[in-house]
């Protein structure tokens, strides 16, 4: 509900405006703005919402980043008032539009700011009436540049027309209490009431992530099982190797098939196939060579199956923690990450998750790539400026990252688990320490035709790690 007459009137009384400099033109998005202003012992901001359903304005007393670069009105209201004194502030006729007269330099600016739900906007006008420039240009309303604008005319016409005896519509202002100024009131339930919106929408598309991130989990970890080899399939490979080892002596070259005694299984006969264009004992080494590399795949799917659950495990957890939140803007800002978290950046496919491994380390997320391709796509794709990188000095190994958050440093715990995971993750982790680099991620360089994913450091720093397995084990579990 937007603000009616007489609150308009209660907060005007408590800004007094008049005599006011304008210091500051602020736009936090594309439907609000913020004068800062200052008087002799009173320094305060106006807050102006052109939102339908809060249209108001109201002291500010809470500070929140921009969301959007200063828009074209802003841009004119900092060039023509900038600077200047409000010499009045009025509400015109119970209305709900706002005049205030502005001089600078012996320039009047007249700033026209009307509150209704449906047609909110903001018109500056010169001392002819004449529009300058408006917030929203509306032809069909002829609010724009060169057109005549006069509210005092428009309303006194229109009254006019619609006189009657319908006895006017009675207002009143909503009751605060005592302990608050109107304006402190007011501020407080609109943005109450803008957060809990706000909550309930990034609530639902943080629960649309979670869900997308367990079926992209699930679904890697369905085919990563389709993949593996079974101990006995495994083993098979080996087992035929040592048979056509054994009997190289009954082995035909040439030969598609050799038929041979199964000592694993009580000499039963077994037909076992070859590669006519090897030789007998070439084809019971490339047997050998299958199991080698059956067994690395199958090591290696083990490993990246642990990884996922954990991952699972992970997401669960945090989307747990985000709900816990009691604080409405902690949770909201808590909500804000982690939507930026898990949402697809430029380049990045919806719905798919950060390669590699992801930590978390307190309040901090670390990603850790563990191949070339890894590294080379976190680095193009889920990785900013500010975030953290880390590295073996002496040897190859994984990229870790530790994600940057607003406003806070990185601690040295955080720091430590990063360490130890650049470490665990590199062919350092056998001699149990090795020295580090890390910088900000904006201070690296691609190698000039160099490997996929090589970088070059810059204002990099130097820590020096010994691997912590109780610290390990504490971060994969």
């Amino acid at each position: 509900m937007s603000l009616n007459w007489k609150e308009i009137d209660l907060v005007l009384e408590e800004l007094r405006l008049e005599n006011s400099s304008i210091q500051k033109i602020r736009q936090p998005d594309f439907k609000t703005l913020v004068l800062d202003l200052y008087a002799p012992g009173n320094r305060q901001s106006l807050f102006i919402s052109l939102a339908q359903g809060k249209t108001r304005l109201h002291r500010l007393t809470r500070s929140f980043k921009n969301q959007v670069p200063l828009q074209r009105f802003a841009q004119f209201l900092r060039s023509r008032i900038k600077g200047g004194k409000i010499r009045t502030a009025e509400q015109i006729g119970g209305e709900r539009i706002v005049r205030l007269e502005i001089t600078r330099g012996g320039e009047t600016t007249l700033l026209y700011i009307r509150l209704w739900g449906g047609a909110a906007n903001i018109i500056a006008t010169d001392s002819s009436h004449i529009i300058l420039d408006a917030f929203y240009r509306r032809p069909k309303r002829n609010e724009v540049s060169g057109e005549y604008f006069n509210p005092q005319e428009i309303i006194a016409a229109a009254k006019a027309k619609t006189a009657d005896d319908t006895p006017p519509k009675k207002f009143t202002p909503r009751e605060n209490p005592s302990s608050l100024s109107f304006n402190q009131f007011i501020e407080q339930e609109y943005f109450k009431r803008e957060i809990e919106q706000e909550l309930g929408s990034l609530r639902e598309r943080a629960e649309a992530l979670h869900e997308k991130q367990i079926a992209n989990i699930d679904s890697k970890i369905s085919e990563l099982q389709r993949k593996s080899y079974d101990n006995e399939e495994l083993e098979g490979l080996k087992q035929t190797g040592d048979l056509i080892m054994a009997n190289l002596h009954l082995i035909q070259p040439g030969s598609k098939w050799a038929r041979l005694e199964d000592f694993y299984h009580e000499n039963a006969p077994t037909e076992i196939e070859l590669d006519p264009t090897l030789s007998p004992q070439q084809n019971g080494e490339a047997y050998y060579k299958k199991y080698r590399k059956a067994k690395r795949q199958g090591e290696h799917l083990k490993e990246e199956l642990a990884n996922l659950k954990q991952s699972k495990r992970q997401l669960q957890q945090q989307t747990e923690q985000l709900y816990a939140i009691d604080d409405p803007e902690q949770q909201l800002q808590a909500l804000r990450e982690f939507i930026s978290q898990y949402s697809p950046k430029k380049g990045q496919k919806s719905g798919t998750a950060a390669p590699g491994l992801r930590f978390q380390s307190g309040q901090f997320t670390i990603l850790v790539g563990r191949t070339a391709k890894e590294n080379d796509a976190l680095l193009r794709h889920y990785v900013r400026g500010n975030d953290y990188w880390l590295h073996t000095r002496d040897y190859p190994g994984g990229y870790v990252f530790i994600k940057y958050i607003s406003g806070k440093s990185v601690p040295l715990e955080t720091l430590l688990d990063a360490g130890n995971l650049a470490l665990h993750y590199s062919k350092g982790r056998a001699g149990g320490k090795a020295e580090l680099y890390y910088t900000q991620v904006k201070y690296l360089r691609r190698a000039k035709e160099g490997p996929q994913g090589l970088v070059i450091p810059t204002q990099e720093k130097n820590i020096s790690i010994e691997l912590d397995e109780e610290r390990i084990q504490r971060l994969l579990s």
